[in-house]
């Protein structure tokens, strides 16, 4: 596990929600080498659909530049190891807001620029 080690860049996740990112990319790292972005960010992807709802996107690597659009609240850039991570749920996967989507969705269509 790399537990302290990940340095969280941007966010507007609930303390909650980043832990659940940071504890799966943690054992995305003991499954996978650093070098299989595309298993690690499916792997982040695939259980973050399962604890928090559909529609989360995530992109592993080492140099990646980014431009989103993500539900309010939904939203975390992290670097871990050598990788840096995003992970966002998209806000066209969910075109009226509904309760319990990653908390409130008043604010869709919040744009951010990442680059590792």
């Amino acid at each position: 596990m790399l537990e302290g080690k990940a340095v969280v860049g941007e966010t507007d996740m609930l303390q909650t929600m980043q832990e659940d990112a940071l504890d799966l990319a943690a054992k995305a790292l003991d499954f996978y080498d650093a070098t299989d972005a595309t298993d690690i960010a499916r792997f982040i992807k695939q259980e973050f659909d399962r604890m928090h709802g559909p529609g989360w996107q995530c992109v592993v690597g080492r140099d990646f530049g980014s431009f989103v659009t993500h539900c309010f609240g939904c939203f975390i850039y992290f670097q871990v190891a050598s990788l840096s991570i995003l992970l966002f749920r998209g806000s066209a996967s969910f075109p009226e807001p509904e309760k319990n989507q990653c908390g409130a969705l008043e604010s869709l269509g919040s744009l951010d620029t990442v680059k590792a």
